[in-house]
């Protein structure tokens, strides 16, 4: 009788035991996902000095989204993808606004976007994304190749260049811009679209192929079939890899600013600790790894880098604030026509 006692009294104990080591795994805090919508190029970096740090300390797990602008763009439109945060060029970001995909932001949440130059804080409005870095968009050359040394948008028209330089595609994120680059140089203060292909059809005997990959411009210009072109500074490194002579211009007229921003997806159910991501990387302290590891280029102004550490970079008030930024919801509510009138009339 005593050994079914015990036996019992064992049971039960173990019954405790199993129930409260059940309890102890039901209510242990599992990480939650979030979800980022990005490139994925320099996913490296990215992983060790921005991703694993934020999962650790706010306890989440970080899913990563990659692909073009244009292709994750849709996928949260059509609403196939479950993405909490995503970043953008801002020529999407203002498509994705104008569908009201995203979240309005509560700037309190993002004090470090205090910290940050002007032209990055709501470059699509107060209550959208800021821009995390900035490039400009420039000239680069050859000068082995170009008798005449380039410093202005208009230089591009040269007949030195026939044959011999390449554009960007209207439907990339940087075609606007040097559309307007082409007004400017017909003469008008303010866009005049007649002007802008009028003067762009003075440049295409000039062109070999327009570009919408930027991979497409550093190879063109390895291989020597271009000599120039319009290009965001942040890729010149790529293409003194393979022409150490080569340079790269602000025009006289201004260089273009080109913001890649980041915001949240509307429907997301992390709203809460995207936002504390959003501060996560505009903090100083990511901001000044993105750009010593040459990735991005910073925005926050507490960040100080040496000439060699700011080489390659958009760096500093001065030459952030000589920035000309288009104004992206009219850029798009004209995209149409422009990409129209631009496969009759330039398109070879």
């Amino acid at each position: 009788m005593k050994k079914i006692i015990s036996l019992i009294v064992a049971s039960m104990i173990m019954f405790v035991l199993t129930a409260c080591t059940g309890n102890d795994k039901a209510t242990e805090e599992k990480p939650e996902k979030l979800v980022i919508s990005t490139w994925g190029f320099a996913e490296d970096f990215f992983r060790e000095e921005v991703y694993q740090p934020f999962e650790k300390e706010h306890n989440v797990e970080i899913v990563l989204d990659t692909g073009n602008n244009a292709d994750r763009l849709n996928k949260v439109r059509q609403g196939k993808s479950d993405v909490d945060v995503i970043y953008l060029s801002d020529y999407y970001a203002q498509q994705g606004i104008t569908d009201g995909l995203f979240a309005k932001l509560d700037r309190s949440k993002i004090p470090n976007a205090e910290k940050i130059y002007d032209m990055a804080k709501a470059p699509l409005g107060e209550d959208y994304g800021p821009a995390f870095t900035i490039a400009q968009f420039g000239i680069a050359y050859n000068p082995d190749e170009v008798k005449i040394p380039i410093t202005s948008w208009k230089d591009l028209w040269s007949k030195e260049l026939e044959g011999k330089m390449t554009i960007p595609a209207i439907t990339s994120t940087t075609g606007p811009m040097f559309l307007d680059a082409a007004s400017k140089v017909s003469g008008s203060k303010e866009f005049n679209e007649d002007q802008a292909f009028s003067q762009m059809k003075k440049i295409m005997p000039n062109v070999v192929k327009e570009y919408g990959q930027t991979s497409e411009f550093v190879n063109m210009f390895s291989q020597g079939e271009i000599v120039a072109g319009p290009i965001m500074e942040m890729y010149f490194a790529s293409l003194q890899e393979a022409v150490p002579n080569a340079k790269f211009i602000s025009p006289e007229e201004g260089s273009y600013a080109v913001m890649n921003t980041v915001n949240v997806v509307k429907d997301s159910d992390q709203k809460e600790v995207a936002q504390e991501f959003i501060n996560f990387i505009l903090s100083k302290e990511i901001q000044e790894k993105s750009a010593k590891a040459k990735v991005d280029s910073p925005v926050n102004q507490d960040v100080v880098l040496s000439e060699e550490e700011a080489k390659g970079l958009t760096y500093g008030g001065e030459v952030i604030n000589s920035l000309i930024s288009l104004n992206m919801e009219f850029v798009n509510k004209e995209s149409k026509t422009w990409i129209d009138r631009w496969n009759r009339e330039l398109a070879k």
